[in-house]
């Protein structure tokens, strides 16, 4: 087989032309059905929401190989790292590991090393893996996940090398097997792709363009997790708030969160969302129904106009508060958290300062912050940076301390309040200790003699930290 290697240039095209479904491009033939059976495999997840539904489907797929999936690294025959690309230290710790395997890899030559994702799709990763470690029997992206059991024949049979990555826009693929790694909450995928272009992120280049599923399988999908017993489901894309578009549908997010509202499963959560397609009709249809929970993780990544217009961000922070301010209006026991980005490039300390501002004005529940992270191939990479690193790591710390600070004071509001909870497990240390999380999406501790996976409840809380509730179970 000839490699086929990721191009940046291919990645970032974008056309017209209206979103593929394919249905029949995954399969399985007879010489493939068992090459697994025997074997074991251990998977390691790295990065977002989007990588760990796509190792549920690679896991489903090497089950159907007849693949054990394991979590010893150190026995397993096959090891698959699924990678994220969205920072550089997520890449070094990928390195890290790498290097790390190739003690197995000398020990027991025969073993096969896998990487795929989104570091997989960028021209320098594929450059640095065919000159450094040749520990990596074989190589696959985010388009061509439905192709892993032709791949994998081909390393086993040939004993080479293979590298398969598809730099194109993409199309819709149905029809690939899962495993779910979680019983009672799952992951649907609505849209893949992003169209939006950032100009710090690498995503539109390693997912493709804005693709939709259809309605009618989403509904599908969501109806037969219910009938299986699933309490929650989270729809999930790059940009949630954008599906429909490339299939024509009129506001396409609301009249989807509708649908599947109506489909009556107990909670339903999506993200990401985008402050740019995101529409007062979503907000009336999350007020609308019970069942959709009263959360929403909406990225800022800045409170200044002039860096979010240099982040090709496409909105401005008044219109963020008009999303906001509506929000907390319509729903008012809803949480907030958001993304921020401190250190872009040449941005001034009256600039940052306009970011605490925003956050003051908010007080978000939760903030996920970040120093800038310049990624090869993205306009950033080439802008000129003079903020110094101690100067980004100074705001970050101070934009912590306002995210811990707001943190606690919306936690404590809980207290001695009683909270719906969907138990997620029992701890590992303490046996009377569960855990889960409220519709809000607060994560509590509590105690109780009895307490079912699955099952939503009611618990009192009784203590509040910064980031977790404390309670029992009424």
């Amino acid at each position: 087989m000839d490699n086929k290697l990721p191009s940046l240039i291919n990645a970032k095209k974008r056309s017209i032309h209206e979103t593929e479904i394919q249905r029949d491009l995954f399969y399985v033939d007879e010489k493939i059905a068992n090459l697994g059976s025997g074997k074991t495999c251990y998977l390691r997840t790295y990065g977002c929401q989007a990588n760990e539904r796509d190792s549920e489907t690679i896991a489903g797929i090497l089950k159907r190989m007849g693949f054990t999936m394991i979590d010893d690294e150190k026995t397993a025959d096959m090891i698959i790292l699924n990678t994220c690309a969205i920072r550089k230290n997520a890449e070094d710790k990928v390195f890290g590991e790498i290097g790390y395997l190739k003690q197995y890899k000398d020990q027991r030559p025969e073993l096969i090393i896998a990487l795929c994702g989104c570091m997989a799709q960028e021209e320098a990763v594929i450059d640095l893996i065919i000159d450094k470690y040749p520990q990596i029997d074989l190589v696959f992206g985010t388009h061509n996940i439905y192709r892993l059991p032709q791949l994998l024949h081909q390393v086993m049979i040939t004993q080479e090398r293979v590298i398969e990555v598809f730099s194109k826009e993409g199309e819709v693929i149905e029809g690939i097997p899962t495993d779910r790694f979680i019983k009672h909450k799952a992951w649907v995928n609505i849209i893949y792709g992003c169209n939006k272009f950032c100009t710090y992120c690498i995503v539109p280049y390693t997912r493709g363009k804005e693709r939709s599923r259809l309605l009618s399988d989403i509904i599908k999908e969501v109806s037969e997790l219910k009938e299986n017993g699933y309490k929650e489901i989270t729809l999930l894309g790059q940009n949630v708030n954008a599906y429909g578009k490339d299939l024509g549908y009129q506001d396409g997010f609301s009249r989807l969160l509708e649908a599947v509202a109506q489909t009556n499963i107990e909670r339903i959560r999506f993200t990401t969302s985008h402050p740019w397609d995101f529409t007062d009709e979503t907000i009336d249809i999350m007020a609308r129904y019970d069942n959709i929970m009263p959360f929403l993780h909406l990225p800022v990544q800045s409170g200044n106009n002039e860096i979010l217009k240099l982040m090709g961000r496409r909105y401005t922070i008044e219109r963020y508060k008009e999303i906001y301010d509506r929000l907390k209006k319509v729903i008012p026991n809803c949480s907030f958290s958001t993304d921020i980005i401190v250190g872009f490039p040449n941005e001034t300390e009256e600039q940052f300062n306009d970011t605490l501002e925003l956050y003051d004005y908010c007080q978000f529940d939760n903030a996920y912050t970040f120093i800038y992270s310049p990624r090869e191939g993205t306009p950033a990479a080439q802008m000129e940076d003079n903020v110094s690193y101690q100067d980004k790591q100074r705001r970050l710390s101070i934009l912590n301390e306002k995210v811990d600070h707001y943190a606690k004071i919306k936690n404590e509001a809980y207290l001695n309040k009683t909270v719906k909870v969907l138990v997620d497990g029992l701890s590992k240390k303490n046996k009377n200790v569960f855990s889960g999380y409220t519709q809000t999406n607060k994560l509590v501790n509590f105690i109780a003699d009895e307490a079912k996976i699955g099952t939503i409840i009611d618990v009192l809380i009784t203590d509040a930290k910064t980031w977790s509730l404390n309670g029992k179970r009424i």
